[in-house]
């Protein structure tokens, strides 16, 4: 399944913005989905994942109490709210999903579909 990521922009420090993921064509049966970012120079970084069994959630100490994670298993389907953000917050964000239940959820090689990116961008 090709995963695609939206709702990325250009905005001033204490914006808020709302990415979403869906599926670009067909979907398939998944256990959690999450969100990842990369800037420039840095490793890709775990943000927040959320895995449909039980609801749960879990954030990196970065982000907890800024970005909230939601989504909706039946469409393959995740959002991430980015609040009161910060110049450091410039990235990449990426979606992913994960089909089977093994592997920590804030772990790249945990997951087996990704999106391509969308950029957020703040400025000063």
């Amino acid at each position: 399944a090709q995963l695609v990521e939206s709702g990325g922009g250009l905005v001033q420090a204490g914006a808020s913005l709302r990415l979403s993921c869906a599926p670009a064509g067909h979907t398939v049966s998944t256990v959690a989905m999450g969100w990842f970012r990369q800037a420039p120079g840095k490793e890709r970084e775990f943000l927040a994942a959320i895995r449909w069994r039980g609801d749960s959630r879990e954030y990196a100490h970065s982000v907890k109490g800024r970005f909230t994670i939601s989504g909706d298993n039946a469409k393959m389907t995740v959002h991430l709210d980015l609040n009161n953000l910060k110049p450091e917050d410039t990235a990449v964000y990426q979606c992913a999903a994960q089909s089977t239940a093994f592997g920590n959820a804030d772990v790249t090689r945990s997951y087996d579909y990704w999106g391509q990116g969308t950029q957020v961008t703040v400025s000063a």
